[in-house]
């Protein structure tokens, strides 16, 4: 089951070529969100393996912009490098897992998980809906684990 659901958010994954700039690939989740059985899927596979990696053990899971919320609403990129959180948003020692729909550089993730150790929380994991190995953002992360459904170069 879990191979062919894997293969449902796969294809739904669009894919545009030198965009926004040669060379580049850009890898558009939209078609996953807005179709209802690929993203139930995407989040089912998400779902199992955090109950499989850590049961009942998480407090929170937190994200700049959680696979959960539509596309739709998620304001462009903006050159602006902040992440912010309430200060009485977590009790030390909570434990929280970091999610977002890619993982590039691993700049934002590594952010977050810096700001969520200001508050003294447990980062468990982090995870993506998709990984661009090829920009090693995962190895900025570590020690954190991190876990993506989809991987591309």
């Amino acid at each position: 089951m879990a191979d062919s659901e894997l293969q449902l958010v796969e294809q739904r994954i669009r894919s545009f070529p030198d965009f926004p700039t040669p060379g580049v690939v850009f890898r558009d989740i939209s078609p996953v969100l807005k179709d209802p059985a690929s993203f139930r899927a995407a989040i089912g596979l998400l779902a199992r393996h955090l109950k499989a990696t850590h049961g009942g053990r998480i407090d929170y899971i937190a994200g700049e912009y959680p696979v959960a919320a539509s596309r739709a609403l998620r304001p462009p990129r903006a050159p602006r490098a902040e992440l912010e959180i309430q200060k009485d948003a977590l009790e030390p020692g909570q434990r929280v897992v970091v999610v977002d729909d890619l993982l590039a550089t691993g700049g934002t993730m590594n952010a977050a998980c810096e700001l969520l150790g200001h508050l003294q929380a447990e980062v468990l994991e982090c995870m993506s809906l998709v990984e661009l190995t090829s920009l090693k953002g995962r190895e900025k992360l570590a020690p954190v684990p991190f876990f993506s459904l989809l991987q591309y170069e």
